[in-house]
């Protein structure tokens, strides 16, 4: 049985935002830093929840685009003309990346991440705040309700003070066949409309939140920044991930038109690799994303993706160059991680190798939720991985930053 949402919203302290701020035109992401505890769900939390206990994993086709072809969206139409400056004077482009954070069963644990990402701000102009998240998708557990997008986005990032890109996960694009109201072409349905929206407006889902939706031109889509160029795919629902004809071409022509001059990032949520049992990587997907690769001519200097909800980074080989390839797919969907086999695994013993392939597990973490602070300059990009400990009831909100638990650096 669905639970329907409370009209009751939580109480928060609203005040004005540092000076500053970053978005077009003066628009602001957030209010104030969170000022009150985060161990129990806010007054009023409940969302609506799919009854079957797992995706369908069926294909579906994906929603019109909403921008134009090729699908490019560029920094400057969303951060003001001081944020990019600071990026390009800096030459230094900061960003927070994860995934799989909807927290349908309690907002415990995505808030506790937020909260560590928020203390990577300072309030000054100085170009080195991160300039956005970019979310590896699984915004809104099970089937990316619309309902269910306050509790599980709104909310939790009501103080994250930066814009919000992301590419949908499986259960972004799911569809709950009990629901007879639910149509296979409702896919993606509330992605779209708080991702892809026509205009930077203020949703009714968001409620009390300031946050605009997001402007991106489609589900797979181009981010053109001044350090870096950002490919993001849809993998679709199927278990190991799935790319269509067009999208595959579209993305073989992404990579051949990218700059030479800055590095490529690629964003998918199904994993290229992973040692999770359940959820494995060297899938079909692999040789999906090597076609496209090898057709033009152009390899990603770095692939970030989600779903299964740990941390592990792998250098993997894709068409004879190694690529560093992350899952970040522990951002606070739920207390329970995805847990690699201790009889293959010792986080204190890695790198592994694997038989008969190039490919080596670097780093893991499966027992801490976590986020990646990236920064990407000229020469290089640094990415270290901030793991949380898990909130204590009583306990009392972070302020001061962690030291990262896995930090790696990607030279080109």
């Amino acid at each position: 049985m669905a639970i329907s949402r409370s009209n009751r919203r939580p109480k928060v302290l609203k005040v004005p935002p540092p000076r500053g701020g970053i978005g077009k035109n003066g628009m602001k992401f957030h209010a104030s830093r969170r000022s009150r505890g985060f161990t129990t769900d806010p007054p009023g939390f409940s969302t609506e929840k799919d009854p079957r206990g797992k995706g369908s994993g069926h294909w579906f086709d994906l929603p019109p685009p909403t921008g134009q072809s090729p699908f490019r969206l560029n920094l400057d139409s969303i951060l003001s003309t001081n944020a990019i400056n600071n990026i390009k004077r800096e030459k230094r482009l900061v960003f927070h990346a994860s995934g799989d954070t909807g927290g349908v069963n309690t907002t415990t644990y995505q808030q506790n991440v937020a909260t560590f990402m928020e203390l990577d701000f300072q309030d000054d102009d100085s170009g080195r705040n991160p300039s956005f998240y970019y979310h590896l998708g699984d915004v809104v557990y099970y089937d990316g309700e619309i309902i269910n997008y306050y509790w599980e986005f709104y909310e939790p990032y009501l103080h994250y003070p930066a814009p919000i890109f992301a590419i949908p996960g499986n259960h972004d694009g799911d569809v709950d066949p009990s629901d007879a109201n639910n149509q296979p072409s409702d896919s993606l349905k509330g992605f779209v409309r708080n991702f892809c929206a026509q205009s930077a407006i203020v949703l009714q889902e968001a409620d009390d939140a300031p946050r605009p939706a997001m402007t991106q031109p489609n589900v797979y889509w181009t981010l053109l920044t001044p350090m870096a160029t950002f490919i993001g795919l849809y993998t679709n629902v199927p278990e190991g991930g799935k790319i269509g004809f067009q999208q595959l071409e579209w993305f073989t022509n992404e990579l051949r038109e990218a700059p030479d001059d800055f590095p490529i990032i690629l964003s998918m949520h199904h994993p290229l690799y992973s040692a999770y049992g359940h959820h494995p990587g060297y899938t079909p997907l692999k040789d999906t994303v090597e076609q496209a690769i090898a057709a033009a001519g152009r390899t990603p200097n770095l692939i970030l993706t989600g779903h299964v909800h740990n941390y592990q980074r792998f250098i993997g080989s894709l068409n004879g160059k190694n690529v560093t390839t992350i899952v970040a797919g522990a951002g606070g969907y739920n207390q329970k991680l995805h847990i690699l086999s201790r009889k293959q695994f010792d986080p204190n013993k890695c790198p592994y190798m694997f038989n008969g392939v190039d490919d080596t597990l670097e780093a893991f973490n499966d027992w801490q939720h976590g986020y990646l602070l990236m920064e990407v300059t000229d020469r290089q990009i640094t990415g270290r991985y901030f793991a949380v400990d898990d909130p204590q009831p009583g306990m009392q909100p972070p302020q001061k930053q962690i030291d990262p638990y896995d930090t790696f650096t990607i030279p080109f």
